[in-house]
């Protein structure tokens, strides 16, 4: 993946007692206004849908990949286009005749980056409306589970040079790298891989590990599994509502993968050991 556009910055470094003017790499943070269109038929906008911040790169994927995290677009074939309207915003069109239930979305504001339900504003809403159990899925090798953090890093070429990005990584199940995204906030990276993946044609994916250099938190897990993924892996730890939602979907859920070790806290049935746990 190439690097995501960075800011430079003078800064004064300190090492003991020793002061050094330099110039720094930063993250960019910028907004991204979501509008939801009409086809060319009539080509009017329909609604604006949200702002939120992010790492400016692969803005198509996030746009799209937010409205399929959130319930309202499952079918590629729905969606018509997804047009930039300017630097910091983007229009997604679906297929005239083509009606989305907006009122899932009860979002007031500007969401920021480290947002994944703020401006919610009914406790249905945070919850997605969805009732499925996720198919039973590939089973992964506990090594192949170990492997992913190296790879994860190997492949963040924007946290290389500013040390201020989330990755969200899309493995297979022998872990093989599919997708790679960075942002400045890890909800905007995992809504750039789902997204990418949706305009790609591969959806669900039912194949699929996500893997996050984050905590495991209830919106990632509910993104993850309203994309059809059977398993989710952070380097942190989860909360006590992503473990109950990966209970719900059928979902794997691994934290703290890391150092050689990682935690399972809900799928213990797809991890495939070469010797015996307890």
């Amino acid at each position: 993946m190439r690097p995501l556009p960075t800011f430079t910055t003078s800064v004064v470094a300190v090492h003991g007692t020793t002061a050094t003017a330099k110039d720094d790499q930063l993250a960019l943070e910028e907004p991204l206004e979501i509008r939801l269109g009409h086809g060319p038929a009539n080509n009017r906008q329909r609604a604006n849908i949200a702002v939120t911040m992010r790492t400016p790169g692969h803005d198509a994927e996030l746009a799209v990949g937010y409205l399929v995290s959130e319930g309202l677009l499952t079918d590629p074939a729905d969606l018509l286009a997804v047009v930039p309207m300017d630097a910091n915003v983007i229009r997604v069109d679906v297929k005239p005749g083509v009606r989305l239930n907006l009122d899932r979305l009860e979002r007031r504001g500007v969401m920021a980056s480290s947002c994944g339900v703020c401006g919610k504003t009914t406790l249905d809403a945070i919850e997605a409306n969805i009732d499925f159990t996720l198919p039973a899925g590939p089973r992964v090798a506990a090594s192949v589970i170990h492997s992913l953090p190296a790879k994860l890093h190997a492949a963040q070429p924007t946290f290389a040079a500013t040390g201020g990005l989330h990755a969200v990584g899309l493995f297979d199940a022998n872990g093989e790298l599919r997708s790679l995204r960075e942002d400045v906030g890890r909800h905007n990276a995992a809504d750039k891989v789902i997204g990418g993946e949706f305009l790609a044609g591969r959806f669900p994916l039912h194949a699929g590990i996500l893997f996050v250099s984050a905590r495991a938190s209830f919106e990632l897990v509910q993104k993850a599994a309203v994309a059809g993924v059977p398993f989710f892996a952070a380097v942190g730890a989860p909360s006590s509502l992503a473990v109950q939602t990966a209970e719900r979907f059928g979902l794997t859920l691994l934290g703290f993968v890391r150092d050689g070790r990682f935690n399972i806290y809900a799928g213990r049935q797809r991890i495939d050991f070469t010797a015996e746990v307890t």
